[in-house]
């Protein structure tokens, strides 16, 4: 498997803790979201200012948990893409523990290409299949 060659450092914050004093399950989607914006924009993608420009809709998404993560625990999240299809790409997440690199979780999301405007999906425009490869150093 290739290496995730884009992390983005997480702070947990107190709101993100559950009753059992970990973080929420569904934090985590929040996670990935962050780091995958993060991602599109260091990519030129998009420039973070209108979510109309995004020309992404998230279609599926799976989580495997491997351990708790706590409040004052330093995580970061790897983000790349896995596969771009047509319409689509999946991108591959990891959470690891910051200090020690400990697998915390794992995830993948599908993301259709979308143009908000008209509300429908959009063939994956070339220039992200183009950045996208070039920054992931394979044909995708």
């Amino acid at each position: 498997m290739a290496e995730f060659k884009f992390y983005v450092p997480i702070k947990v914050r107190y709101g993100d803790l559950d009753p059992q004093w970990h973080v929420n399950n569904t934090r985590f989607l929040t996670y990935m979201e962050q780091a995958r914006m993060e991602y599109l924009i260091n990519l030129g993608l998009f420039d973070g200012k209108s979510f109309l420009d995004l020309k992404a809709i998230i279609a599926d998404i799976h989580v495997k948990y491997y351990a708790p993560i706590v409040l004052g625990q330093d995580i970061k999240v790897g983000t790349r893409t896995a596969k771009i299809g047509n319409k689509s790409l999946l991108y591959e997440y990891i959470i690891e523990d910051a200090d020690d690199g400990t697998v915390l979780a794992k995830g993948e999301i599908v993301s259709v290409t979308y143009n908000y405007r008209e509300q429908k999906s959009i063939r994956v425009p070339d220039e992200w299949r183009k950045r996208i490869s070039a920054f992931e150093g394979r044909e995708l």
